[in-house]
């Protein structure tokens, strides 16, 4: 028996907000959707257009609210070829959240406070 990942799922307050987050800030992109028939629900799934591992949003009509991420101690983690340049385009974006400069790395906080913790290539 094997596993593969197949994607991360969070849920997301304003759909279209994160869908451009997540392109402006990481190039992200739209691979497929699935929409309820009543309306009451929409799931976006992301690309890198480089893995197979999809990072899926879902919007949910009735949910009004912020949602509680607790202690917020989970992210997702990218690795990014240009570091520097993604600090420079975070940093304009303000969305950096943490750095944490002996480790090289940083995070960032989408629309929906979840945390994205960008890695250099090398590591």
């Amino acid at each position: 028996m094997k596993f593969s990942f197949a994607h991360n799922n969070i849920n997301v307050l304003d759909l279209q907000k994160s869908i451009e987050f997540y392109e402006k800030a990481l190039g992200l992109k739209e691979t497929r959707r699935i929409e309820s028939e009543d309306g009451s629900f929409t799931i976006v799934y992301l690309g890198d257009g480089v893995t197979p591992h999809d990072l899926e949003l879902t919007w949910l009509r009735d949910w009004d609210r912020p949602y509680n991420l607790g202690d917020n101690e989970f992210h997702l983690a990218l690795r990014v070829d240009d570091f520097e340049a993604a600090h420079e385009l975070h940093k304009e974006m303000g969305c950096i959240c943490f750095e944490n400069e002996a480790m090289g790395i940083y995070f960032i906080a989408d629309p929906d406070n979840y945390w994205v913790e960008i890695i250099p290539s090398h590591m």
